[in-house]
């Protein structure tokens, strides 16, 4: 599907009951709700002024900015010197997404240097030195599977990964993102989403955590970061993946979810926001959209008969729209929102939104929704793991051929 500014679908400015209405009593969030909404309006019209112009995505200048910062970054990432697994991830994946090959000197440099990041106890740390971290680990193991090399398999030490997962297992199924740290619904995808990968689960270290899970889901629908805190986007991704992983999806409310993150989607930008009444964001093209296929796929294996066998439960086509208009840094790079500076982060999850709205379904389901050129196209990924496809596939059929480690199981008995 190819669009011009003529066939565009954003007139939302021509409608005014689709933006804001604050009953003429302003607050400091309607304010600001209205400050994006104009500024994303001058971009839609202008936009709507060139006829025949197409929505074009970028690809040579994200894919240039990519590959730069793969191998070189400037003093202002030095705020992220504990984050350095997820600058791998965030770059690796965004290129595959583009279908970018990352030459095999530079991917193994990038085994080397995540080999450096893990700790000799297991689990990954942000940097060389640091202490190994539920996230960096998450980050660090997406990484490697997205490289796919048997390099980058061998990488991961998977007894010592069992042992650092054990050792943050909790009383209650919940799991702390580092030795006596903080406890969130993050640190339970984390785990299961790299012991999963790496073939490395037991029976006893998910036990309690699927329930654990859903005491957090609330009564918006979504998922807090622990049971009794306010739904959130990243959160209620988090804890449907998990439970995804863990085949526990029963325990939640489904349709409650549903209905939540439908009203994510925000009527004028197109876009998604975290939480009710907070403003679009770019990220949330991934943390929110991939909840539909999730919530779908669960939904259908119910034997749901209202499912379209073609999209996803969202307006796919808005949300490419924002994405590519409001999104995209002239200089490559995605951003949150117009007037944001640019970074790897946002880089890789409006990507991944947006290929996200571009395919559905499966298997011998297959339809593709591509707003604007063909060549926008973006390869798949996989909604639970955020890696392609086929690099799971390749990462859990080499770690299948390997025996779950017992040895951390033992020492805690």
């Amino acid at each position: 599907m190819a669009e011009s500014a003529e066939q565009l679908r954003c007139t939302r400015d021509s409608h005014a009951l689709e933006r804001l209405q604050d009953d003429s009593v302003p607050t400091e969030t309607s304010v600001e709700q209205k400050k994006v909404e104009s500024c994303v309006g001058a971009i839609f019209n202008m936009f709507k002024k060139q006829p025949n112009q197409p929505l074009v995505l970028e690809r040579d200048i994200h894919a240039h900015y990519l590959r730069k910062g793969l191998q070189h970054l400037s003093d202002a990432y030095e705020c992220l010197d504990a984050s350095r697994p997820w600058l791998c991830y965030w770059i690796v994946h965004s290129l595959s997404l583009l279908s970018e090959p990352i030459p095999e000197t530079v991917a193994s440099n990038v085994c080397q240097f995540l080999a450096h990041c893990q700790d000799k106890n297991g689990g990954f740390a942000g940097a060389p030195g640091q202490e190994p971290h539920l996230a960096p680990t998450y980050a660090a193991v997406n990484a490697l599977c997205s490289i796919g090399t048997e390099e980058a398999f061998e990488v991961i030490n998977r007894e010592k990964l069992q042992e650092f997962l054990y050792s943050l297992k909790q009383p209650d199924g919940s799991f702390n993102m580092h030795l006596g740290g903080e406890v969130d619904v993050r640190s339970a995808y984390c785990a299961a989403s790299v012991a999963s990968l790496t073939n490395i689960s037991t029976p006893d270290l998910f036990d309690g955590t699927a329930e654990w899970i859903a005491r957090c889901q609330n009564w918006e629908g979504g998922i807090g970061g622990v049971p009794g805190m306010e739904a959130h986007g990243g959160y209620t991704f988090c804890g449907l993946a998990a439970l995804v992983i863990l085949n526990r999806v029963q325990l939640l409310d489904l349709k409650s979810m549903l209905r939540w993150v439908s009203f994510r989607q925000t009527r004028y930008e197109g876009g998604f926001q975290g939480r009710c009444n907070k403003l679009v964001d770019g990220c949330y093209s991934f943390w929110q959209a991939a909840l539909m296929p999730l919530i779908h796929r669960s939904l259908h294996a119910e034997g749901d008969p209202a499912l379209s066998l073609t999209n996803w439960m969202f307006d796919q086509q808005a949300l490419q729209e924002y994405i590519l208009l409001c999104c995209q840094c002239p200089t490559g790079g995605l951003l949150d929102k117009p007037g944001k500076s640019r970074d790897f982060y946002h880089t890789c999850y409006c990507l991944s939104g947006l290929s996200i709205a571009q395919h559905f379904g499966g298997g011998d389901l297959l339809h593709e929704v591509i707003v604007g050129r063909q060549s926008n196209r973006l390869n798949p990924t996989h909604p639970v793991y955020n890696i392609g496809p086929d690099r799971v596939a390749r990462a859990i059929m080499h770690f299948r051929q390997k025996e779950v480690p017992e040895m951390a199981k033992s020492k805690k008995d």
